[in-house]
């Protein structure tokens, strides 16, 4: 049998769903310092102030995340409507969260929450 060369197998990464939308009770202003095990960068403070940074936090927290009490901690339920039509996140990820939760898939549809 020759000898091939495999692609390396991918296990996907566990991720995190709130349990309800409104859980989300994160902070929506001031310097949010993430901790290690979602922000390894090497820049984990986050100025909310700063335009794109809130962008960014919620981008990280919601991949990173990989238990419902950080998202809790560090996402916010109305911020999280108006970013999420704007915001990049992995596809199976999205898709997760949207099927939780329609009224996501909706304000990325351009509709009303």
């Amino acid at each position: 049998m020759p000898n091939e060369a495999r692609p390396p197998r991918r296990y996907p990464k566990p991720f995190a769903v709130p349990e309800r939308l409104e859980y989300l009770i994160g902070p929506t202003s001031g310097v949010i310092e993430l901790p290690r095990h979602l922000d390894w960068s090497g820049r984990p403070q986050y100025d909310l102030g700063q335009p794109g940074r809130i962008m960014d936090l919620y981008r990280t927290v919601i991949a990173e995340a990989t238990r419902p009490t950080d998202l809790y901690s560090f996402l916010d339920a109305r911020t999280l409507l108006e970013l999420w039509p704007r915001m990049w996140i992995p596809a199976h990820i999205r898709q997760a969260w949207e099927h939780a939760f329609p009224e996501l898939l909706r304000a990325r549809l351009g509709h009303k929450p």
